[in-house]
């Protein structure tokens, strides 16, 4: 296997793992929260919800920039 398809492979894995255990972790959450979009707002959602949500994203953002920028070389 390439390097890039084990690092693919290793960051979804990581990813989804994560996105598991912050859900099994909000079960007993309580404090909620609306967040603002331009003209919208959400429903009530967990703020841990939130905060952990916005930390995944920010991961397969990077390793998405990441293979992009492996891709070049």
């Amino acid at each position: 296997m390439t390097l890039i398809f084990k690092k693919f492979v290793l960051s979804i894995i990581f990813n989804s793992s994560l996105f598991i255990l912050l859900i099994i972790g909000i079960q007993n959450s309580e404090n909620k929260s609306k967040m603002n979009f331009i003209n919208e707002e959400t429903v009530n959602l967990p703020i841990s919800f939130i905060i952990g949500s916005s930390f995944i994203a920010g991961s397969i953002t990077g390793s998405l920039i990441s293979f992009f920028e492996f891709n070049k070389e």
